[in-house]
Parts: structure tokens; C-alpha cells; sequence
């Protein structure tokens, strides 16, 4: 074989089209390593023709010595060639920097023929490439002349490697470098000159002076000389004894050339060689998506990407417009540093500050409130800036809800001691991160450091590979994309099957809600048993929802494992799915069956949909004789009471054994027990007390919001619902409190008592929420909408679109509960008494 690694393989001429390889360079790190071969290397474009002539293998001594003996003189061949072409190189670097000095000068005369600007993109980064190969140039020569077996040369492999990052930038600029060119060439005739011919120098020893390229040949050399040297890398490599002192540097040399190459390799699908890793192996991108880190103290956007070996949190920064985003990094931890500390070590982690229920349910509020105004806009036809101005607000705050929504761990520790916390609103995707993780932790993998050019290039490479694009966030879509369903979800969640062997079990419902996923719901425990019947109904408010998650749980009774942090869930996941809520598909009134499968395990699970327009209708009963649907009046007379008789059972039985119950109101209870209890309420049924008192907390005061979400008409009356929208939105406060109080006094007397009990009760609910976490602000969101809502008949005005979930009547509702609630003790005999303090015009 004819091993050429001389001049000609590096082609001088470069006047055609650049090419990605030389023909013959496939061979090129594939040279046969078999004692019997001798290797002929041809002596063209050599330095001097002595050095170069290979010693017959014969007279490499004998044995394993002669095998080294042979690897270092192969060496010194494969040096020889790439040496000379390194020559080449820097002449093809020189002769494009030539014309840039006069071309500078010009710049700054009247008749320049580019400006500084023009000059700065073409010649980008050209003269430290030039200073970095001749000075590598200049220490290898004198090595390769004066050869000695002893000789070492890995330093500076790995010194030129380590000043890759002049190619990233150049590489970075190259396109618009040619675009710069190509446009100067048209619009000027001295520089198409310049530009069509630049001069080349000879090798030393060629017979051929100069050769003839053009400026656009030229300009790929850069691009085209990373791979060349990383070819010769990998042989040099090969023939090096693994004992060598060359040998560790060298390796690291080529890991970093590879890693470079892939970043800057466009041609091949990014996903499947995105950089390599200590190995040598293909470093892939696995998974990649934003999570919220808990970063001294305070809770930071990351973009997070999960490579073969290695976890890196990245943030993107800021950039100017029309520059090429970047990513910094912000730490990585090799994956096989990576472990997951138990609950247990858990506990020395810094807790976690959550944000309280009602400034959430605010700002939820805030963007609805938003997104109605953007409708509006839309529907007048309104100026395009003020649609722009409430997109803006829109996105702050939906950003604002993203960072501080979170609240499950996900903790990360480096072996190696540093620990890192993110916080995830869904355990599917916490579960999802860690899995992926666990999965990969599978393989042999093995720590290592990257140096700043890999992180660099890594970090680099990181924008290109990404899959996900856009923060989840509602204002990142697209006009034409689906809105997602607002109303109320039915889901039935039957049983499952597939467990192999028995276990407590429960599932939980996640739906995405403003852009991100939450958890809405959770069966029972089953206990001891693979197949689990739960047949258990929940409703669940959609907004802007386009899929539904069920997670399905272990319960874990192990004390030593039951975290002290509330949000942090011990129990094991069992299976997981997901699917799509197709609007067509479930927007009809008749159940629809489905079955997840997961890991093996098939929940089945029953779903319908009512949306918010539907959901909002306040029908009478027909049947007069219960107490649903049947104005307050007509109850109390029957019942000769002055609070109807299923107020005063839920709320005792609430205050009984509910009252400290987290998330009291505002978890909703097993849709079919309130079903059964609004039944046994309707017929009057004697063993009303034993139900109540084996009945799931959750499910009566779901029971009770029921009754005051179907009556007729609503508690604080259709008529005089426009009076307490006006009299909240007065800013003096004695005029708000006269109204106020007037407005009460002016309820009938059946709405007026069940109205004071109902609000002693829910400020007694609010005395204990550092227990149950319900504040007044949450519990006024719960009954706000339910007490106040008009009915069918006054609604009609109100009612525009289904997103306008949270539009400003609702926020009013809200403020006028909480108005109440806040307010110091009303009796009805002071009011009653005091009706002279307030004015008689509403």
C-alpha cells in the first residue's frame, strides 16, 4: 500500500468547489498495524528526502521490540506528513491575510474599497488561527528533523487543541464571512480581483512557486483542517505505545478534537452525535426541558439537558437581537458522580418556601383577567402595540407562575459533595428526570472533568440539540394553536390489573393548567391487593387543559422513610400515562372509557366533559320536595329553621373532624359520594348522621359547595348582585363599609343568617391554616364564585367566552367575600338594629 501523507493529500489548489474529505482520506486512520506490512511513504512535499525513507521491518530488532520500534517510526511518518501539510496550511492562512493590511488602509481613505465592518467579518479570526499553527509549527519542526525515539511532542497536540475555541468562533462566523465576501465581490470590482486570485506559496522544496486560489477555497481551509487533524490524531495515537508519556496527552488531544468536530458538524442529525465522551463513545443528548432550581435561596429558570453521562443545567443568555443565542452553564455533574439522596438525607436540605395557595390563585386570576382583555382587543379589532402591551404582562406573569408554582423536590447530589435542588409542580415528570437518569446510571460509566474548551463546546452544542424551544408558557403559543379545554372533567377511575404481586395502592390525576402540570386529584388507598377497584369520580376545573396524567402509587407506611417536608412524596411509582383530552372526542354528555396502559399495569378509567358555560348554569330543581336546587326560602319554611338543616350537618361535621384536614374546600371530595349524599340530603333520609360520620371529609364539603353552587338563585341574590359589584369597587372606606353592610341588611332573612353562619364558620377554617393551609383569601376563592355567581336568567351579559374563567366579575366575587371575612363580627340583630347608620339608596 501507498500510504501518502505528503502535500498532495492537503491539495494546495483548492480551486474547485471545498470539499467535506480528500479522496483517500478515508484510509487515512485506518492504517494496517501487521508486522508484515511495510509502510511506503511517498517523499513528496517531505522536508528533506533523508529522514523520510522507513527502515525495513527486518532491521527493527526482534519481538515485542521490534513491534514498539516500528510503532514509533510510523509515528514519525504519519508526524512527517502532517507537518508538511502544516506548511500548506500556514501559506493558505498567510496568503489570506496578504490583502487585509492594504485593505484596511483603504478603509479609512475617501475611496475605501471595504469598511472596517466588512474587513472584521471577512478576515474574522483569521490572524490568531495563522499565530496559533505557526507557532505549532515552529516547536514541532525541529522535533520531527532531529527524531529520536524518546521524542515527545503531546503537549503541543494537546496545547493546539486546547485553543480550539478560535475555531468555534470562527466557525460561529464562517456563513455570514462568505456572505460578507460574496456581496463585496458584486457590488465591488477591485476587491472581485482581489478576491478571485490570491496567491499561494510553495512548500519549501516544490518546484511550483505559487498557486492561484480563490478567497472562498481559502475560507473553508479552517473548517476543513479540524478534521484533517483529527485524523492524524487518531493515527498518531495508534501508533503510540499506550506506556509513551504522549500517550494520556494525545488521547485527550483527539477527545476534544472529536467533541469539536461534532459540535460544529451540521450535516449529520445533531441528536445522534452531539460530542463524545471519556470513552470515546457518542455523547447523545437523552432529554432536555426547563426546570425551576432553588439557587441560594432563591428560585432561577434552567434549561437542563441529560447527555449519555453526564446532567448539565444551563441558562440562556441574554443576548442582543439577531445574535446567536448561547447557553452558560451553570453546573454539571458527570452522571457517574450523580446520586439521588434518600428522604432521609433529605432532611438537612434547605426547605422549601412556598408560595401560598391565594398569591398563586391570584395571579391565575391576573392572566385570565389578561387573556380576556387580549379577546377583546382582538374581536375590535384593537392596535396591534396594546395587544403587544397585554401580551407582555401576560408572559410576565405567566413566568412569575411558573418559577413559584413548584413545590415537589427533585434533589440532585454530586458524590463528590455539591447538591442541587430543583422543585417540579408534576411527579410524572419528576419521576420522568429520574428514571431517564437511573436508566443511563445502568451503563459503565466513568467520572471525568471536562476542560473549558469541552464544557464550551458542550454548552455550545447545547442550543443546536435542544427539543425543547419555548418556556410552557401559555403566551408562547401560537394564535392557531389549540386554546385547550376550560370547564369542569369528569373522571371516573374504575380499577387496574397487572400488579404482580399485592400492595396498597392509589392513583393521582395530573392535568396541565396554565402552561405547566398539576396534581388534581387522588384515590383512596386500596389496601393489599393486586386489583384494585377504586370506581371512585372526581371533577376536575380544566384550564386551558390538553392532557390528562394518571399517576399510579405504593403507598409507603414506613415511618423511618415519611419525609417531615410535606411536599416531598415517598411513595413509590408504579406505572404512569398519559393521554391527549381531545376536545372533539370528549366534549359529549355520554362517558367515554379508556384504559391507560403503563409498565405492564392497565388503569381503567371513565371521563366527560362539561365546559365552563354549561358548568355555570344555576337550574331549579323540578322536584320541589328536596333541598338541591330549591330556593333557600322554600327550605328553611319547610323545615321551620332559619339555616337549612344540610348547612348546619356539613359544617358541624367539617368543624368536627375536618377542620385541620389540608386543603380543606378546595380538594375536591369523590364526585360519587356527593352524589350519594346529595341523594340521601333530598329525600330526607333518616340515616343522614351515621353517612356523614363514615363519609370522607373531602366528599361533604364538596357537598356542601354543591348546594350553594345549585341553588336557583344565589345566596346573595340576582338582585342585588350589581350593587356589590359597585359597592366592592368604592376606594373610600366608609362608603364601602355603609354599603357594604347596607347591602346585607337588605338580603332576605333566610340568606342573610345562612350567609353570617357560613362566613363564622369559614373564619373558624382560617384560624387553623398554618394546619390546613386554607387562608381567608383561599377559602374566599373557593365560595366566592359559588355565593355570588347569577343566575341563568342574569347572567346572559356575562358570560362571553369560556376562557373568561377568571374574568373580572370573578375577581369581585371573590373581593366580596373577602370583604366580609376580614370584617370584625356581624350579628344580624346589630345589623338589624343599626339601620339607621346606613343609607336607604342601594
Amino acid at each position: 500500500a501507498d500510504f501518502n501523507y505528503g502535500a498532495d493529500d492537503y491539495d494546495a489548489e483548492g480551486n474547485e468547489e471545498p470539499k467535506a474529505l480528500p479522496e483517500g482520506s478515508e484510509t487515512m486512520p485506518y492504517i494496517d498495524e501487521s508486522p508484515t506490512m511495510s509502510p511506503q511513504l511517498s517523499a513528496r512535499g517531505q522536508e528533506s528526502g533523508d529522514g523520510v525513507s522507513p527502515t525495513p521491518a527486518d532491521g527493527l530488532g526482534t519481538g515485542g521490540e521490534r513491534d514498539a520500534g516500528k510503532g514509533l517510526e510510523m509515528r514519525k511518518l504519519v508526524l512527517s506528513g502532517f507537518l508538511a501539510s502544516e506548511e500548506i496550511y500556514i501559506n493558505q492562512l498567510e496568503a489570506l491575510l496578504l490583502p487585509m493590511k492594504p485593505l484596511k488602509a483603504t478603509a479609512t481613505t475617501s475611496q475605501p474599497v471595504l469598511t472596517l465592518q466588512q474587513i472584521e467579518t471577512i478576515f474574522y479570526k483569521i490572524q490568531d488561527i495563522y499565530e496559533i499553527h505557526k507557532e505549532f509549527y515552529d516547536n514541532l519542526c525541529p522535533k520531527v528533523q532531529q527524531w529520536d525515539s524518546n521524542i515527545t511532542m503531546g503537549h503541543l497536540f494537546q496545547k493546539l487543541a486546547s485553543q480550539l475555541g478560535v475555531y468555534k468562533a470562527f466557525v460561529d462566523n464562517y456563513k455570514i464571512a462568505l456572505e460578507t465576501a460574496e456581496k463585496c465581490s458584486q457590488s465591488n470590482y477591485q476587491f472581485q480581483k482581489i478576491s478571485e486570485e490570491l496567491k499561494v506559496k510553495g512548500p519549501k522544496d516544490s518546484k511550483e512557486s505559487h498557486t492561484s486560489v480563490t478567497m472562498e477555497a481559502l475560507l473553508y481551509k479552517p473548517i476543513d483542517r479540524v478534521t484533517r487533524s483529527t485524523l492524524v490524531l487518531h493515527d498518531l495515537l495508534k501508533h503510540t505505545p499506550s506506556d509513551h508519556p504522549d500517550y494520556p496527552l494525545l488521547q485527550d488531544a483527539l477527545r476534544i478534537s472529536q467533541n469539536f468536530l461534532s459540535s460544529i458538524n451540521e450535516d449529520i442529525d445533531p441528536r445522534r452525535t452531539a460530542v463524545t465522551t471519556p470513552k470515546g463513545e457518542t455523547r447523545q443528548l437523552i432529554k432536555d426541558g426547563f426546570l425551576v432550581e432553588l439557587s441560594e435561596g432563591s428560585r432561577k429558570l434552567r434549561h437542563v439537558f441529560l447527555f449519555t453521562d453526564v446532567l448539565l443545567c444551563a441558562k440562556l443568555k441574554k443576548t442582543a437581537v439577531g445574535k446567536h443565542q448561547q447557553y452558560d452553564c451553570k453546573w454539571y455533574v458527570p452522571l457517574a458522580d450523580l446520586v439521588f439522596p434518600s428522604p432521609e438525607e433529605s432532611e438537612h436540605c434547605p426547605q422549601v418556601h412556598v408560595i401560598p395557595d391565594h398569591e398563586l390563585e391570584d395571579m391565575k386570576m391576573k392572566i385570565s383577567a389578561i387573556k380576556s382583555e387580549v379577546q377583546k382587543e382582538k374581536a375590535n379589532k384593537g392596535q396591534s402595540r396594546a395587544i403587544e402591551r397585554l401580551k407582555k404582562k401576560m408572559f410576565e406573569n405567566e413566568f412569575w407562575l411558573l418559577l413559584n408554582s413548584p413545590a415537589i423536590p427533585f434533589r440532585i447530589h454530586n458524590r463528590n459533595g455539591k447538591s442541587y435542588l430543583f422543585l417540579l409542580s408534576s411527579d410524572y415528570e419528576r419521576s420522568e428526570w429520574r428514571e431517564a437518569i437511573q436508566k443511563l446510571q445502568k451503563k459503565d460509566l466513568q467520572a471525568f472533568v471536562l476542560s473549558s474548551v469541552e464544557l464550551q463546546v458542550l454548552t455550545g452544542s447545547c442550543f443546536k440539540l435542544r427539543t425543547v424551544h419555548n418556556i410552557p408558557v401559555t403566551s408562547n403559543k401560537d394564535d392557531d394553536e389549540s386554546p385547550g379545554l376550560y370547564g369542569f372533567l369528569h373522571v371516573i377511575v374504575h380499577s387496574a390489573k397487572g400488579f404482580k404481586q399485592s400492595a396498597n395502592l392509589y392513583c393521582t390525576l395530573e392535568v396541565d393548567s396554565f402552561g405547566y402540570f398539576v396534581s388534581k386529584a387522588k384515590t383512596r388507598v386500596f389496601r393489599d391487593t393486586t386489583e384494585p377497584q377504586w370506581n371512585e369520580e372526581f371533577e376536575i376545573e380544566l384550564e386551558g387543559s390538553q392532557s390528562l396524567r394518571i399517576l399510579c402509587y405504593e403507598k409507603c407506611y414506613d415511618k423511618t422513610k415519611l419525609n417531615k417536608d410535606n411536599n416531598e412524596i415517598v411513595d413509590k411509582i408504579m406505572g404512569k400515562g398519559q393521554i391527549q383530552l381531545d376536545p372533539q372526542a370528549v366534549q359529549t354528555k355520554n362517558w367515554h372509557m379508556d384504559v391507560i396502559e403503563m409498565n405492564g399495569i392497565k388503569v381503567e378509567f371513565s371521563m366527560k366533559f362539561t365546559s365552563r358555560d354549561m358548568s355555570l348554569k344555576r337550574t331549579p330543581s323540578k322536584k320541589q320536595t328536596g333541598v338541591f336546587g330549591v330556593k333557600i326560602s322554600v327550605v328553611t319554611k319547610r323545615e321551620r329553621s332559619k339555616v337549612p338543616y344540610i348547612v348546619r350537618q356539613c359544617i358541624e361535621e367539617v368543624e368536627k373532624r375536618g377542620i385541620e384536614e389540608v386543603g380543606i374546600y378546595r380538594i375536591s371530595g369523590v364526585a360519587t359520594d356527593i352524589q350519594a349524599l346529595k341523594a340521601v340530603f333530598d329525600a330526607n333520609n333518616k340515616d343522614i348522621l351515621v353517612m356523614l360520620s363514615d363519609m370522607d371529609i373531602n366528599a361533604i364539603a364538596g357537598t356542601l359547595k354543591l348546594y350553594f353552587r345549585e341553588l336557583p338563585e344565589p345566596l346573595l341574590t340576582d338582585r342585588l348582585y350589581p350593587a356589590f359589584m359597585e359597592g366592592i369597587a368604592l376606594s373610600d372606606p366608609a362608603a364601602k363599609e355603609n354599603c357594604m353592610m347596607h347591602l346585607l341588611r337588605s338580603l332576605p332573612d333566610p340568606n342573610l343568617i345562612t350567609f353570617l353562619f357560613l362566613l363564622e364558620h369559614l373564619k373558624r377554617v382560617a384560624e387553623k391554616e398554618p394546619i390546613n393551609k386554607m387562608s381567608l383569601h383561599n377559602l374566599a376563592t373557593v365560595f366566592g364564585p359559588t355565593l355570588l355567581r347569577p343566575s341563568e336568567g342574569e347572567s346572559k351579559g356575562h358570560l362571553t367566552l369560556a376562557s373568561d374563567i377568571w374574568s373580572h366579575d370573578v375577581m369581585a366575587q371573590v373581593q366580596v367575600l373577602l370583604y366580609y371575612l376580614q370584617h370584625p363580627p356581624i350579628s344580624f340583630t346589630e345589623l338589624k338594629r343599626n339601620t339607621l347608620y346606613f343609607s336607604t339608596d342601594v
